[in-house]
């Protein structure tokens, strides 16, 4: 599905599912302006456009507004930044960064997509969250909390663009487990799926204008037993 003339920005785009979104949007016709905190891994992607934004920085709705000025305006915001570790532990800098990143980095850059296309007539924000935030994990408390955040917000940023009458589209994108850095490390973590079809997912999501998409259907059949979990057996889980 080709899109040309249309207008796109992917935040944290240096590498994994940003990375390979970016790269699908580009093939497909979209202008893209890309962000990172890494601006280096940025080069050679192919975008109109790079700036480097750190979304816990208080500039970071400034260089955004740049950025958008070089790609002369913005018709897709799709985001992609995020942290999270496993925390059995409850180390403090671990969920106090976690809830810095997610939590008021996400509010932030998605707050500042939401005023831009209410401004000028409307757009389409398309996120991705997680399956994490279905249930509270123990094993990590701040990213689940977190992605539960950002459910909850992009659907009320949804209900509110209807009310006002914007023509704001949302997509939250749900995945599993993905081989990103994020999940680095020696834990094994089950059903593994590849950025480069996620990704695939993704694009598919944003043409065809999904709400929610969680991929791939091995997690869709999976939150859906988790949600109909009662609270009292899903605190004895050990997980």
């Amino acid at each position: 599905m080709m899109q040309r003339g249309k207008r796109a920005i992917v935040i944290g785009a240096s590498s994994g599912i940003g990375l390979e979104v970016a790269k699908l949007l580009i093939r497909q016709g979209w202008t893209v302006g890309v962000a990172a905190r890494r601006v280096e891994l940025l080069q050679g992607i192919g975008a109109a456009a790079v700036e480097r934004i750190d979304v816990t920085a208080n500039d970071a709705t400034e260089a955004l507004q740049r950025l958008i000025a070089k790609t002369a305006g913005m018709d897709l915001f799709f985001y992609a930044s995020g942290i999270g570790k496993q925390n059995r532990e409850l180390k403090e800098d671990i969920e106090l960064a976690t809830m810095q990143t997610n939590g008021v980095g996400f509010t932030r850059m998605i707050g500042e997509a939401y005023r831009y296309f209410a401004s000028r007539g409307g757009g389409h924000i398309a996120a991705i969250t997680s399956i994490a935030g279905t249930k509270g994990l123990g094993p990590a408390p701040s990213y689940s909390a977190t992605k539960a955040l950002q459910n909850v917000y992009l659907q009320a940023l949804e209900q509110q663009a209807l009310s006002r009458k914007l023509n704001i589209r949302f997509t939250d994108i749900r995945p599993g487990f993905v081989n990103t850095a994020l999940l680095s490390g020696d834990f094994h973590y089950p059903m593994m799926l590849q950025p480069e079809e996620v990704a695939k997912e993704i694009v598919y999501a944003i043409n065809h204008k999904k709400h929610i998409r969680i991929i791939d259907w091995k997690y869709r059949v999976l939150t859906a037993l988790w949600r109909r979990i009662p609270r009292w057996l899903w605190r004895r889980f050990r997980l």
